[in-house]
């Protein structure tokens, strides 16, 4: 499944755009920006022909790591939407500034459409991360904003700031380059087999903490 390949949402203002890296080899910027809805503190990374993260570390860095399958992106938020944008590199792209937390982590994609996506909906409006079709590709993620409304349920406001970039490349370990926000500290301080959603709603007594068990052991 393709998806659009419009430059912006128009939703986002463009004072509030996640910053755009020229390509490397043409210094055109092959990207696109959109709101994504994430639910139970995350959004998904996903190819709709099977896993991208089948034989991947599980590396806890607190914010990005493979799961089910699938990359999973933490967000501070418990539900609402985030503002991802995604740059397709056809190799190593230069540092960004200005972003509290940066991991990478390396994928593959079987059908060369791999997609951000809701937990539970349909792939978001954004291109396929898998510029060059099937194959490896190496994933690095950058947040903001994740310590400004964390457990809450977003309305109107779009509190978080994700970017996404990808350029093809061979499996390496994940990593984590830079960790300075509070959410993500207190992702890693969990054990790496447990739940991420940091509050009383992570307990199995309510309705939210055992939907997300379930999420988690599916």
């Amino acid at each position: 499944m393709s998806s659009s390949m419009d430059n912006t949402n128009m939703d986002i203002p463009p004072e509030e755009q996640a910053p755009s890296v020229p390509d490397s080899r043409t210094g055109a910027a092959l990207g696109a920006t959109a709101l994504v809805h994430a639910e139970y503190h995350l959004f998904r990374i996903a190819d709709p022909l099977g896993s991208v993260a089948d034989d991947l570390d599980v590396t806890h860095n607190g914010l990005v790591s493979a799961a089910g399958g699938a990359i999973e992106v933490s967000t501070g938020i418990h539900t609402g939407n985030v503002r991802v944008t995604v740059e397709r590199h056809s190799q190593l792209p230069a540092p960004v500034p200005g972003w509290e937390e940066i991991a990478e982590i390396s994928c593959h994609s079987p059908s060369g459409d791999m997609l951000v996506t809701p937990l539970m909906d349909d792939p978001a409006e954004l291109p396929s991360l898998a510029s060059r079709g099937p194959g490896r590709y190496r994933l690095r993620v950058h947040a903001r904003g994740r310590d400004r409304a964390v457990d809450e349920t977003a309305g109107d406001d779009v509190p978080e700031s994700y970017l996404i970039q990808s350029w093809p490349a061979p499996h390496q370990d994940a990593q984590l380059f830079q960790a300075t926000d509070s959410y993500g500290a207190q992702v890693r301080a969990q054990p790496a087999d447990d739940t991420i959603v940091i509050d009383h709603e992570d307990s199995l007594d309510t309705r939210t903490g055992r939907e997300r068990d379930i999420l988690r052991r599916a």
